[in-house]
């Protein structure tokens, strides 16, 4: 257990686990290896950077926690076998694989080359797989119990300027559905989390200046969502308290996956001609 209490859960409730978090040196995957740490989980964080990596593992383990390094690529096949060996031989299990790697650009669909298309869906369908199945045959299915989160995306009704990335995550949520179905029998429990969208420095930095600063508009709560909220809907997952769920996808959104935008819309007017939407500001 670190030093620094959850906001939202009890000290201790993962004490004794063991969990792999990928991408875990930026966003989203920064938040949820630093939760699950302070939450008393052994956390082994991968990513290719190692530079961010070792930042995360420095704070975690300066606030009382236990963290790993583990520089790799999860598109290469030896690497990924090789780091759930040395996690296996260092702490003898693994309780817990998140899926937050994954990678996108944005891009209208007739000017995605194959190699472009081709590298989305290595990283993010060929890689979740490798780490999954790796984690299964090195670790779940021995012990007879293991966790998989992945971490896909939301809306699911469209994304253009996207394409690639829609149809990768839609192959990760059909992936876990159907690994839910079959690994039962082992005691292993598979979902996937939609995230719309976050308030990281990918969406500030990697993005349009007026996608970035006008994206809030396109949720109905009207605002971004928060790292740690991200990383709240994980641990949950982690815990008992997430122990059946499994073979579902959890969309953490503000209702983006159900609308665009605020209701009703800021045009709108009644039958006297008054507005029908009150002004709002981002996070009312």
């Amino acid at each position: 257990m670190t030093e620094d209490a959850s906001e939202i859960f009890r000290p201790g409730l993962l004490d004794g686990s063991v969990c792999v978090v990928s991408g875990a040196g930026t966003g989203l995957g920064r938040a949820i290896a630093t939760e699950l740490a302070t939450l008393g989980a052994t956390v082994i964080g991968c990513g290719r950077r190692p530079e961010p990596l070792d930042e995360v593992v420095s704070a975690i383990r300066k606030a009382g926690g236990v963290a790993e390094a583990e520089p790799m690529d999860i598109r290469e096949a030896d690497a990924v076998e090789g780091l759930f060996d040395r996690v296996i031989e260092r702490h003898g299990c693994v309780d817990v694989l998140v899926n937050n790697a994954g990678g996108q650009f944005m891009s209208p669909a007739e000017a995605i080359s194959a190699k472009g298309f081709r590298t989305v869906t290595e990283l993010n369908v060929q890689g979740t797989w490798q780490m999954t199945h790796a984690a299964a045959t090195k670790a779940f299915i021995p012990q007879r119990s293991g966790k998989v989160i992945s971490v896909t995306l939301s809306p699911h009704n469209g994304m253009p300027g996207m394409v690639h990335s829609g149809a990768a995550r839609a192959a990760v949520e059909n992936m876990m559905r159907t690994l839910s179905i079959e690994w039962a029998r082992f005691g292993i429990r598979l979902c996937a989390v939609a995230a719309g969208q976050f308030d990281t420095e990918v969406l500030r930095t990697k993005y349009p200046p007026q996608v970035a600063e006008n994206v809030h508009r396109t949720i109905p709560l009207g605002r971004l969502g928060t790292p740690e909220e991200m990383a709240w809907m994980v641990a949950y997952l982690a815990s008992p308290a997430g122990d059946f769920l499994s073979g579902c996808v959890l969309t953490i959104d503000g209702a983006r996956d159900n609308w665009f935008g605020a209701w009703p819309p800021p045009t709108a007017t009644g039958k006297s001609g008054e507005p029908l939407a009150e002004e709002r500001k981002p996070g009312d």
